[in-house]
């Protein structure tokens, strides 16, 4: 069964090494976790194991066409969002895209200030957003535009504190495992230390403790970790 692994999560297929290499990491500084596939059948392999928030799809792809791929996914009932990389430009090919199941697409060569404006312009659609503002105690965490605040203070957070704290608040009085906190905030490529989650979330509560904030974070041993109002 496929798992939903936290905030914003994007899979990136594209073949070209470098180029998905800038995308990777021009998301990742944006607040985004990334996987990439470099064929139709890595990213199949992905999406068979992840729930992604979004999918940016390269066309030309080694052994397969991305339109045959994205059109499979849609007969697979796969919803999530595509935005189409594409170095055809005309009308009709544009046009034949979106009516395959692409939500938005970008001709090559493009800029990659306005890749993240059609990223961000398209998780902003209703259908893709199923909470505005998650909160608790006297924090609130703005899911569409990563801020948050504690008592009516923005505060800095990094994206993996912040992928911690999102998936917590989703659960608010439920205890949220372990495993689950890992994949909300490591991409299948992070090499992650067998204590990574533990400090990842020792981090956000001294964070949320030093701004005065009313929740606690309560870990269950050999279970993973609970969000409280204190």
């Amino acid at each position: 069964m496929r798992q939903k692994i936290g905030p914003m999560r994007v899979l990136v297929v594209e073949d070209n090494v470098r180029l998905s290499a800038v995308i990777a990491k021009l998301l990742t500084e944006n607040g985004f976790a990334v996987d990439l596939a470099a064929d139709a059948d890595t990213a199949e392999a992905a999406l068979s194991q992840v729930q992604y928030d979004m999918i940016l799809l390269d066309l030309t792809l080694p052994g397969a066409e991305g339109t045959n791929l994205l059109r499979s996914l849609r007969r697979a009932g796969c919803t999530a969002p595509v935005i189409v990389v594409t170095a055809r430009a005309e009308v009709m090919q544009r046009v034949e895209l979106l009516n395959t199941g692409a939500d938005d697409y970008l001709v090559k060569p493009f800029s990659l200030d306005e890749l993240l404006a059609r990223i961000r312009a398209v998780l902003r659609r209703p259908a893709h957003i199923a909470v505005d503002r998650l909160s608790a105690g006297n924090i609130s965490l703005e899911t569409g535009t990563l801020t948050l605040e504690v008592g009516g203070q923005a505060v800095e957070i990094p994206r993996r504190e912040l992928g911690v704290l999102e998936t917590l608040l989703r659960s608010l009085g439920r205890l949220v495992p372990k495993r689950k906190l890992s994949e909300a905030i490591y991409s299948f490529d992070d090499e992650v230390t067998p204590n990574a989650v533990e400090a990842a979330v020792s981090r956000l509560r001294r964070r949320l403790q030093s701004h005065g904030a009313t929740v606690s974070i309560t870990a269950m041993r050999g279970l993973g970790y609970v969000m409280t109002d204190t």
